[in-house]
């Protein structure tokens, strides 16, 4: 009886279907638009001077289940800055054949240098091709923006530049946000959108301004 009633169950979810719009998608041509926190390719974020925020330590490729990424720190020197701090990403690498897009290096970052974005073809004929390199990952120079190395434009120390990165966030303000075309990185204007933080260092600070007073 129990076998009857299961098959009648499994043809009720065909027979529901039949009579539903039929939905198609005229792919490549209009790609559909995912998500706005749909988990696509990653992006290695900059400073608004240009500086990468990423600082090699590696907690991004410690926490990923499928070892997919790949990172070799390097020091920064006086005459060759890449990030504030001691350190940055020599070598970053993400290798989508085995990245299952679990936003765990996400969540591992200690300064927000990688995000991820809504693109979503990362086929490739190759597979050597799926593993993409940090000169791929790296968010585009906006106006503004010095390619490094140089010296560091918004402060005296590393410092200087995590504790502003709530208030002048740089490439990554709506990143994990932006439209992303297939096969391209675009940067958008994102009006009214506040990022992870911000409004709670505002309260925060109105707060602490009514109790000053």
């Amino acid at each position: 009886m129990g076998a009857i009633t299961g098959t009648f169950k499994g043809f009720g979810v065909t027979f529901s279907h039949m009579f539903r719009k039929v939905v198609t998608t005229d792919y490549p041509f209009t790609p559909p638009t995912p998500a706005p926190r749909y988990h696509g390719r990653h992006i290695l974020n900059r400073y608004p001077d240009g500086l990468e925020k990423c600082i090699g330590c590696e907690l991004c490729a410690w926490a990923c289940p499928a070892d997919a990424i790949y990172v070799e720190g390097g020091d920064n020197t006086d005459e060759q800055r890449f990030s504030p701090g001691e350190r940055y990403a020599s070598v970053y690498q993400i290798n989508y054949a085995r990245c299952i897009f679990c936003g765990l290096c996400i969540e591992a970052c200690p300064t927000r240098s990688l995000t991820m974005s809504n693109e979503y073809e990362l086929a490739r004929d190759n597979r050597q091709d799926l593993i993409f390199t940090k000169e791929q990952l790296l968010a585009p120079l906006l106006p503004g923006m010095e390619q490094p190395p140089h010296p560091m434009r918004l402060g005296d120390s590393e410092k200087d530049y995590y504790i502003g990165s709530l208030t002048n966030p740089g490439t990554s303000a709506g990143a994990e946000r932006s439209p992303m075309g297939p096969g391209h990185y675009q940067v958008d204007e994102h009006p009214g959108v506040t990022f992870p933080g911000a409004e709670q260092a505002a309260a925060r600070a109105e707060a602490e301004k009514g109790e000053s007073a």
